[in-house]
């Protein structure tokens, strides 16, 4: 059974109130981040895997994201994307550990590497091309030196560790899950040598990606698993804010509804259930979704396509006895 991953929106929808009719002059009951965490209780109450805590320059900070959404729930995964330049590998390894302690175990990494160099430079980061691959490798080699060995000591071009590492209580905790993603030649030697899953977008060749990261992964003794990115929409009757009717299947105009990942599936829960598990069958384990209105779509998802894609595997796995 592949597990979804639902991707919290990045900014949130503008506030509501009574405007002049009344004014409350007590605290909010409910803070800012409110409904990025109703998001998040709403996916480990659907039953979904996790949720993602995505890392958008106009949009709020994805570690605090995540650690609130660890706080507000009991069983969900929580990933959180950064880029190296969040910090350095032993104060990122340092948080995590913590978030680690209090959350069980449940905090995942997706490092973000490469990406529009505008964007990144106006976040201060000017790092850019092949640099930013061995920056990325050198960060998550002395992140994990330093989780998992004391004392430790990296000499790197971008980073310098001289006998570092944790003792109690930092000490002896999962490592988080590191999430990568690409198709080019250096995400794949990078996600070979680091990642726990590599990610690509709906409509890549999977059968290629899978080959060419088998084959890296074995020089370094390690398997990754792999997942696709995409946006669903569950097609039912009554709703207004998804797709045009009429679009079914393979669709790439979710840009359109604000989603920052363009390409997806729209269907009815059977429907996207069957082309989930065929996409399982190819070896994705791990799906990262996302769907617009996130809270209700995460309710959607667990309703109606995870039994659905449950029964699929159940009777896929009788047969197969």
């Amino acid at each position: 059974m592949p597990e979804l991953i639902l991707r919290l929106p990045t900014r949130q929808p503008p506030a509501r109130g009574l405007g002049p009719v009344a004014t409350d002059v007590r605290a909010g009951l409910y803070g800012p981040l409110e409904h990025l965490f109703q998001t998040g209780r709403a996916a480990e109450i659907a039953g979904l895997g996790g949720v993602l805590a995505p890392d958008d320059p106009g949009g709020e900070e994805p570690w605090t994201v995540a650690a609130g959404a660890l706080r507000h729930s009991r069983h969900l995964r929580v990933v959180a994307e950064f880029s190296p330049s969040f910090a350095t590998p032993v104060y990122a390894a340092k948080v995590s550990a913590t978030l680690q302690r209090a959350a069980g175990g449940r905090l995942g990494w997706r490092v973000a590497v490469g990406g529009d160099p505008a964007a990144r430079a106006a976040q201060g980061d000017t790092v850019t091309g092949p640099d930013a691959f061995r920056r990325a490798a050198e960060f998550l080699t002395a992140a994990k030196g330093v989780w998992h060995q004391r004392p430790y000591t990296f000499e790197g071009d971008f980073y310098r560790v001289l006998d570092g590492g944790f003792g109690h209580p930092l000490a002896g905790h999962p490592f988080p899950t590191v999430y990568l993603s690409g198709t080019g030649e250096a995400e794949l030697d990078l996600s070979a040598e680091h990642a726990d899953v590599h990610l690509v977008r709906f409509g890549a060749d999977l059968d290629a990606v899978r080959a060419a990261l088998a084959d890296r992964a074995s020089a370094h003794g390690r398997e990754v698993r792999l997942g696709v990115e995409l946006s669903l929409s569950v097609r039912q009757t009554g709703r207004d804010d998804g797709p045009p009717e009429g679009v079914t299947g393979h669709w790439d105009g979710f840009a359109g509804l604000g989603h920052t990942v363009p390409e997806g599936l729209v269907g009815t829960p059977d429907e996207l259930a069957a082309e989930l598990d065929r996409l399982a069958g190819r070896g994705v384990d791990t799906f990262v979704v996302e769907a617009t209105p996130a809270l209700p779509e995460a309710y959607r998802l667990g309703e109606h396509v995870l039994p659905a894609l449950e029964a699929l595997a159940a009777r896929e796995a009788s047969g197969a006895r």
